[in-house]
């Protein structure tokens, strides 16, 4: 018999995968503005830093119960972040105009499949 939780405390699946997709939505919009001037105007960056900030901090901690996949997840941030930092000081041309839709796809897949996986969780 399933116990039934108050509806202000969200199940720490929940929240993992809440993280996550925000934390990949977070980098996708990072590596948008890299390429797409009308984004850099209508998302400030210090926004974007701080958002992205907080989340990396809360899924730091979340995951210090997993070194393996810490280290996982903050290298791919790392990856992204020197990518996009990069790009940006090219002028978004060239092969790393090509490797920030590279990255952005993949980014885009992660955050379609979590988000599905986030919308059964809800509905369990």
């Amino acid at each position: 018999m399933a116990t039934a939780v108050p509806p202000s405390v969200t199940p720490r699946h929940i929240e993992v995968t809440e993280t996550f997709v925000r934390l990949y939505v977070f980098l996708a919009n990072y590596l948008d503005r890299c390429l797409n001037e009308a984004a850099r105007q209508t998302y400030p960056e210090a926004e974007l830093q701080k958002h992205l900030a907080e989340t990396v901090a809360k899924l730091a901690d979340i995951l210090s119960i997993n070194r393996v996949v810490k280290t996982k997840v903050q290298e791919e941030c790392d990856r992204i972040m020197a990518l996009g930092s990069a790009c940006l000081q090219a002028g978004g041309k060239g092969t790393l105009a090509d490797d920030i839709k590279t990255a952005r796809a993949v980014l885009q897949n992660k955050t379609i499949a979590l988000s599905d996986l986030l919308a059964v969780f809800r509905s369990i």
